[in-house]
Order: C-alpha cells, then sequence, then structure tokens
C-alpha cells in the first residue's frame, strides 16, 4: 500500500468517525430538551457513539451502514428508556423521526457530494491532476458539513416547534407523526438501490435523476417537519381553546358566586326589615296570659332564630372582608370537610387597595382546588393565609402532600406524580395543570409571580401580588 492510499485510508476513516460524532452531536441535541433530566443526554449520545465505533472498527460484526445504525439509535433508545423513565412513544418517536433524518441528510450529502466531485474533477484535475488526493480531502469535508448541516437545521426546527416537550405522547399521535418517517425511510432505501443499480450498469450517475432524487429527499426531510410542526399549532390551539373554557367556567362560578351573595344579603336586608315586625308578634303573644300564647310565642322564637342563624352562617364562619371570598373560602372548606381534610383559613381580603375581586377568585378557586385534590397524608391539612406589606400583598396556600413533583422545563411548573400518574398540579395531563398557569398569569397582571416550595410531606404555594394603594400596613 503506498503513500496515497494509506492517506485515502486514514481520511475516510477520520470521516466515518466525524460522522458518527457528529451524528451523536445531533441526538444530543435532539433528546435533551424532552427528557426532565437534561443532564442525562449525554449518556445517550455516549452510547450511540460507542456503539456505532465499535461495529466500524470490529470488521468480523460489519452489518453495513443501515443495519449498523439500527443498533446504534437502538442502543441510544435503550439508555434513553433508562434515564427517563416516563413517556416510552415518545422515546419511540424520538428514536425513529432521528434515524429517519438521519439516512435523509445522508442521502442529499452524497447526492451533493458525487456531484460536485465529478464537476470539480473534471475542470482541476484536467490541469492539475497532483491535486486529486487535496480535492478528496475537500470533498470529504464538505460531504460531512452537508450532512451535518440538513441534520441539525431539521432537528432545530422540529425542537422550535415542541413547545411542551413533557407531555404524555399517546399511542395514536405515535402513529401519526411516526408515518413520514417510515414512509420516508422505505422511500429511501428504494431510491438508494436504484441509483446504485443504474450507476453499476452505466457506470455513471444521470444528472436529472440525481436532482429528482435530491428533491424527494428535501420533500420527505419537510414533511416530516412540517406534520410536526402543524401538529404541535393544533395541540396549542387546542390548550387555548381548553384555557379560555376554563377561564369561562370560572367566570360562570363567579357569577353563581355573587348570586349567593347577593341572594344571602337580600335575605339579610329582608330579615332586617322584618325584625321590627317580628318583635311587635313577640311582645304581643308574650303579653298573652294563657299557656297556648306562650307555647305560640316560643314557637314563634325557635323559627325566627334558626332563621337569623341560617342567614347569619357565612358570616360567622368565616370574614374576608369581602362576600365573594367568603363565599369561595367557605365553599372549599365544606369540600375539604368532607374528605375529613382539616381547613384553616387566616385570609383576608386587600379592600382599602385596587385588587379586583375576580382575579382574587381565580386565585382562590385554582390554588384551594388543587389543594383539595392533593391533600394526601396520614393527617391532611390545607391551610391558606394572606399578609400584606405596605404595597406588597402576599396569598399562601399550603397542603400536605405525599407525591412527587416532576417539573415542565417550558413553563416552569410542576407535575405531580402519584401510582404513575400525572394529577393535581399537573400539567401533562387533563386540565389540572391549568390551574396554576392561570394562577401565574393573574399574579403577573399585578406585577407578581408566584413561588413553589416543597419540603417532606408539604406543599407550599406563594402568590405575589403589587399593590398600587398602600394606605396602611397590616400584618
Amino acid at each position: 500500500m503506498d503513500e496515497l492510499d494509506f492517506g485515502q485510508r486514514v481520511i475516510s476513516d477520520v470521516t466515518t468517525v466525524i460522522e458518527i460524532l457528529t451524528g451523536g452531536y445531533c441526538l444530543y441535541r435532539f433528546t435533551g430538551p424532552f427528557l426532565a433530566n437534561r443532564r442525562r443526554a449525554p449518556w445517550i449520545a455516549a452510547s450511540y457513539i460507542g456503539v456505532m465505533i465499535f461495529l466500524y472498527k470490529a470488521p468480523p460484526l460489519y452489518l453495513g451502514y443501515f443495519t449498523a445504525y439500527i443498533w446504534g439509535v437502538l442502543s441510544a433508545f435503550v439508555v434513553m428508556c433508562l434515564a427517563d423513565r416516563r413517556n416510552y412513544e415518545q422515546k419511540i418517536f424520538i428514536a425513529m423521526t432521528f434515524f429517519a433524518l438521519r439516512w435523509l441528510s445522508l442521502g442529499m450529502a452524497e447526492i451533493l457530494y458525487d456531484n460536485v466531485y465529478a464537476y470539480t474533477e473534471k475542470i482541476l484535475l484536467s490541469e492539475y491532476p497532483n491535486l486529486w488526493f487535496v480535492l478528496f480531502v475537500i470533498m470529504c469535508a464538505l460531504y460531512q458539513l452537508f450532512e451535518f448541516v440538513f441534520l441539525l437545521l431539521s432537528i432545530c426546527c422540529i425542537l422550535r416547534a415542541c413547545k411542551n416537550r413533557q407531555a404524555k405522547m399517546s399511542k395514536r399521535e405515535l402513529i401519526m407523526l411516526s408515518t413520514p418517517s417510515v414512509t420516508s425511510l422505505v422511500g429511501y432505501k428504494i431510491m438508494w438501490y436504484y441509483r446504485v443499480f443504474y450507476i453499476a450498469k452505466n457506470g455513471d450517475n444521470a444528472d436529472k435523476y440525481d436532482a429528482l432524487t435530491l428533491l424527494y429527499y428535501a420533500v420527505f426531510i419537510i414533511t416530516i417537519v412540517v406534520v410536526i410542526v402543524l401538529y404541535q399549532r393544533i395541540k396549542i390551539k387546542q390548550e387555548e381553546k381548553l384555557q379560555s373554557e376554563l377561564l369561562a367556567a370560572q367566570v360562570e362560578n363567579m357569577r353563581l358566586h355573587i348570586e349567593r351573595v347577593e341572594g344571602l344579603y337580600q335575605n339579610i336586608r329582608s330579615m332586617k326589615h322584618d325584625m321590627k315586625n317580628h318583635m311587635l308578634t313577640l311582645e304581643r303573644l308574650y303579653k298573652g296570659e294563657s299557656t297556648a300564647h306562650a307555647e305560640e310565642a316560643r314557637a314563634y322564637s325557635t323559627s325566627l332564630k334558626e332563621s337569623i342563624s341560617s342567614a347569619m352562617t357565612l358570616s360567622d364562619e368565616i370574614n374576608t372582608g369581602n362576600p365573594v371570598t367568603d363565599i369561595i373560602i367557605q365553599e372549599m372548606k365544606n369540600e375539604a370537610e368532607k374528605r375529613n381534610i382539616r381547613f384553616h383559613s387566616e385570609f383576608f381580603y386587600p379592600s382599602d387597595s385596587d385588587i379586583n375581586a375576580f382575579d382574587v377568585s381565580i386565585i382562590l378557586n385554582n390554588a384551594l382546588q388543587n389543594a383539595v385534590e392533593n391533600a394526601g397524608n396520614e393527617v391532611p391539612y390545607i391551610s391558606i393565609v394572606s399578609y400584606r406589606q405596605n404595597n406588597a400583598y402576599m396569598i399562601e396556600v399550603k397542603n400536605s402532600f405525599s407525591g412527587e413533583l416532576q417539573w415542565d422545563k417550558d413553563t416552569g411548573l410542576p407535575g405531580t406524580a402519584k401510582k404513575g400518574q400525572i394529577t393535581g398540579y399537573g400539567l401533562s395531563d387533563g386540565t389540572h395543570g391549568f390551574g396554576l398557569s392561570n394562577i401565574r398569569r393573574t399574579a403577573r397582571k399585578y406585577s407578581g409571580d408566584i413561588d413553589i416550595v416543597q419540603t417532606e410531606g408539604e406543599f407550599c404555594l406563594r402568590v405575589l401580588l403589587m399593590l398600587e394603594r398602600a394606605d396602611t400596613i397590616l400584618m
């Protein structure tokens, strides 16, 4: 083997290793955002790179590029499942999509490499034949660049489209989103075999066929990306619609709360108006000398006490300074007591501020509903406290909690995992997760925000609202 043949072999080996390394980097970029712990993504890329280099440097195990890459991606999939044991459908989708994009990118790079190399060879080597090794090195570098750019660009487009990357993927979603990848792989193999046989038969490739094949690969990459982008947009619109429906439901709840408050205070006003007549009636009955009059007076007095007690029940138990928040906290307290959850309230409404009762009701409804649904422990409890200093108004809701929080990296909000399910504070399943996002959106309306703290056996949500008026300081 002369020096040029040796140099060509070295460049080929280096090119293959670089191709494996760049593929591993793209896989790292692709898988990282979908993991609960992104720090584990390098292990996935390392497993892919290790298997690919081992198969490449072990000639007795040579399986062909396509089969070798199947084993490489399969090993990465296994490590991905071990690193993040949830949402396996999404991991299948990631592995299949990466595998398809990698081969389509390789196919496009190969066609560009062959045609650019052939064109440059005719022009350059006819005058400078000694430069063929330099040309070979440059073409290998361009080949790697083409493949890397095509693969990384398509992955970046997918990641940009995927907003809620921690959302659980269903089997139907997996089938729908993976169909373009499977179809493109079948088409790639057909076009590749036809191109190989055509070159073997004619000794050269047809420019028109190469252009058509290049377009075919590009269209399939675009199709894979577009399907994912469109589906993600549909999901975002569905979530926005669901949020609107939840907000409409909250508005309806507020309307019912207000109607109950109005009815309650109407009863109190009516009772106050009729109190004079009741007192006159009782005086007449007590002035009567017969036993029948006395019995009638006692019965009338008992009925009057029950009526007054029924009308004043709310003000006796919960008194926050606002009838709307009185009703909400009273209802949540009743619901908690039905579930044998101890309920404690030191909440007050800042009536001297510009805060809107409707906004406070959104915070209370969502926070207390989540607390009631997730209060779990041997002795379940819920506590709501509010305090104010100058124009800073804080609402703090605590509840006993025995689950585990899994944070959504896109929203910065947690989901809870209990016995394999995501409920309560969750953002990845059902409608519960919109509660915390609604609370945060309301807090930011008043230049505030939320803070979530989990300690052993307790979940704490703090909501800060900045008020414009601060005439008094309440502690």
